[in-house]
């Protein structure tokens, strides 16, 4: 069960890619949303570092989240936090139509939406030293073992987006498949710059809200692992 459908991956042979393209039906709402409201909450892919203050017009703490389906955590995440500000970034049209349709309706500020390969950006728009926190919820698992190659959370992508955090910020993931949970685990433990918050998995923070597919799968048996460590 891969509850957001932000299929992430890595391809070592193609380079680190944080997605595979699975467009999926683009809704007349979905369409004009993004029609209407992403040149206001949208950011265009360029290559040269943008000024996140800047564009979120005040200086708060700036959190990256990476594949976020179709943003209903990304939202009310935002909506408990104003506090925070969102960088989203997915490259699925509806998800990134219906995000931008829950910031119109909720009135949310503080997210801005990017429909581009997170790791381009990373690379090449993202300063060091300033962001707070990366969300990466439910990224695609995988299943097969001659595809675990293509998982996003491996070393190379971890060392790709330290430099981008400040100190004692902080990386969440969350995955509902317990084999790349352990993945994710060894991935993280193995990195000197990481100090975990828990003794392994972590509790699941009352921002991160539950979502129905969550719900029904614990009611199924199903697990989910949250994984939050920081920077030192």
């Amino acid at each position: 069960m891969n509850q957001n459908n932000n299929s992430n991956e890595v391809s070592h042979l193609r380079g680190i890619r944080s997605f595979v393209l699975r467009q999926g039906h683009l809704s007349n709402a979905q369409e004009r949303a993004i029609q209407n409201l992403f040149p206001t909450w949208g950011i265009e892919y360029q290559p040269q570092i943008i000024d996140l203050n800047q564009i979120f017009g005040r200086e708060a703490d700036k959190i990256l989240e990476i594949g976020f389906g179709m943003g209903q955590a990304t939202a009310q995440i935002a909506q408990s936090l104003p506090e925070n500000d969102f960088l989203a970034i997915d490259v699925h049209s509806p998800g990134v139509g219906n995000l931008l349709k829950l910031i119109e309706e909720n009135q949310l500020t503080n997210i801005r939406v990017m429909r581009h390969d997170a790791v381009e950006v990373i690379d090449n728009m993202i300063a060091d030293n300033s962001l707070s926190g990366i969300h990466i919820f439910f990224p695609d698992p995988w299943h097969k073992k001659r595809h675990h190659k293509r998982r996003l959370i491996q070393a190379p992508f971890i060392e790709k987006i330290l430099p981008k955090l400040r100190d004692n910020a902080y990386i969440h993931l969350a995955t509902d498949w317990e084999e790349y949970a352990i993945q994710m685990l060894e991935v993280l433990n193995s990195c000197p710059k990481l100090i975990n918050t828990a003794q392994d998995y972590a509790l699941r923070p009352d921002y991160r809200p539950e979502t129905k597919f969550e719900a029904r799968g614990k009611r199924l048996g199903h697990g989910v692992w949250d994984l939050i460590f920081k920077k030192k």
